[in-house]
């Protein structure tokens, strides 16, 4: 047996050198947003009647379904406050950065050849399955003690030593248990994109079942590992059975991919891919019917994702008034235009975050034509009848075709959610048009990430932090009240408030040209550069 793990703390060692950035961000990032929310507490919910009635609104099915249920709610002190606002959220993000580290040394690793050169080396079958374990279950760890103890040093009112190390064995054990069960998808599947899937496809499970049952059905809530960690009632009763049954549930899914590890073949899954066709289909005679078939999970999995977040938020329109009016936090952050309701409001930032959304799939789509160079699977390709510039047009047009699609669907998904809860919704071909001027902003990211990928293929993922400050200046900088001129450096920064707000027609020309010229810039770059890993 111990043949088998012969060498693992030398390649966990070699794991942290290769994330020794990327870990750090994660947690530095995670710790200090939890501790900065977690002061501006007090600020937002001052004590009095107005904090009663924004804890009787949270018992609203909409808002449990998005937030949980709310523990404490009779005495709702900053520490239930930030445990039933932020602790699912946080634990959603911290399940997605276990996802993709542990999908990155192993089955993405195992697909570029990177692990049949460890295996000849001296080590054991399950070292590379057991290191990439270890480091995140050392990593979830130092997360927890991270969030954990600022939150104890701020001192307000509930948030105690107890309630801050609970907190932060929630988020830890969470973590432990999503990098247990993407170790187990990455067994069954040949591909690091479909182990991604399956891993992201269980996440959005989770927090379905969870929605659900925190509605209707406990048991169904319970068994949902995001529906159980949050029975653990932080800052109020302090639960720690949860926490227990979490990680006790994450054992089961690492021994049985340690045993698939040991039986499956290297570079293949548990699960066979299905044969293709004798003969292609005429679309896939083209390099853009290329790009369809690749991406087609990509863009059905997201259309019903952002139709799906577009009705939750618009499930909630029913007491946007009622709780905007006794929020500071909500006051801050909605823009404010003379003239118009606070659920107008509301429907202007969100057409924006959404839209900032949409741009995720977008970017995916375009930034695959990266990633499939880097497999050493674009030479293939060129070296036949198709040019760079064929290729990427056809990436191209993918993505800027997804933008479109994936904007107008949440709008269409928040419009049939809002009609079902107030008698009179916002019109929705007016607001379809709204949400059509943010396209634009989406294509300019597009054409960003082709510029990189034609001058700086490298350095491709600077596009997410564009997007990540994008999102952190419209959504925060009023919060924050952040200088005008950092909204506009990101391309939402020069669009007004729509739909409460006019938006110049030059505006939006000027927003396409400006991506046009990237994505020219895209394909000069493109098709002079060597094709690199």
């Amino acid at each position: 047996m111990s043949r088998l793990f012969a060498n693992t703390l030398a390649l966990a060692g070699l794991i942290w050198r290769r994330d020794r950035i990327q870990i750090p961000i994660w947690v530095v990032s995670i710790a200090f947003w939890s501790a900065v929310l977690a002061a501006m507490l007090p600020s937002l919910y001052p004590p009095g009647p107005e904090r009663e009635i924004i804890a009787q609104t949270f018992a609203n099915p909409a808002l449990i379904s998005m937030l949980g249920p709310g523990y404490g709610l009779d005495n709702y002190h900053m520490g239930a406050i930030m445990a039933h606002q932020m602790l699912l959220f946080t634990a959603v993000i911290v399940a997605v950065m276990n996802i993709i580290l542990i999908l990155r040394h192993t089955r993405r690793d195992e697909e570029q050849g990177r692990i049949e050169v460890v295996r000849s080396l001296p080590v054991g079958r399950l070292a590379n399955a057991a290191s990439a374990v270890l480091v995140l279950v050392l990593t979830n760890l130092i997360l927890g003690a991270a969030v954990a103890v600022p939150l104890a040093l701020l001192g307000l009112e509930g948030m105690d030593w107890q309630g801050s190390l609970l907190y932060g064995a929630v988020l830890a054990a969470t973590g432990i248990f999503f990098a247990a069960a993407t170790l187990f998808f990455a067994q069954l599947t040949e591909t690091s994109r479909t182990a991604s899937a399956y891993a992201f496809a269980f996440l959005g499970l989770s927090f379905l079942l969870r929605a659900i049952g925190d509605i209707s059905s406990e048991p169904l809530s319970v068994i949902s590992p995001l529906g159980l960690v949050l029975r653990a009632q932080v800052y109020v009763n302090n639960y720690w059975w949860p926490v227990v049954l979490v990680l006790v549930a994450a054992g089961a899914p690492i021994l049985v991919a340690f045993r698939l590890n040991t039986t499956r073949d290297l570079e293949a899954g548990i699960i066979p891919a299905k044969p293709g066709r004798r003969y292609a289909s005429r679309l896939l005679q083209s390099p853009l019917g290329l790009v369809l078939r690749l991406e087609k999970t990509v863009v059905t999995c997201w259309a019903v994702g952002m139709f799906v977040m577009g009705a939750s938020y618009g499930s909630i329109f029913g007491d946007v008034e009622t709780f905007a009016q006794t929020s500071d936090l909500y006051k801050q952050i909605l823009p404010s235009v003379e003239g118009f309701s606070l659920t107008d409001q509301f429907l202007a930032m969100l057409l924006a975050i959404l839209s900032m959304i949409a741009a995720v799939p977008a970017l995916q789509i375009i930034l695959r034509l990266r990633g499939e160079e880097r497999a050493n699977r674009v030479e293939h390709l060129l070296a036949g009848a198709v040019s760079r510039n064929h290729l990427m047009a056809a990436f191209l047009v993918v993505a800027v075709a997804a933008a479109a699609v994936m904007q107008a669907l949440s709008v269409v998904g928040l419009w049939l959610a809002a009609a079902a809860v107030v008698s009179d919704p916002f019109p929705l071909r007016e607001t379809l048009a709204a949400a059509l001027v943010y396209v634009p902003l989406i294509w300019i990211l597009i054409g960003l990430a082709a510029a990189l990928i034609g001058y700086f293929p490298q350095h491709t993922n600077l596009v997410w932090i564009y997007l990540g400050a994008s999102l952190f200046t419209t959504y925060f900088g009023s919060l924050l009240r952040l200088p005008e001129w950092t909204k506009k450096l990101t391309p939402w920064g020069h669009i007004p408030s729509i739909p409460l707000e006019e938006v110049s027609a030059g505006t939006v020309f000027l927003s396409a040209i400006t991506a046009a010229i990237l994505m020219v810039i895209g394909f000069t770059g493109y098709s002079k550069r060597d094709i690199i890993r």
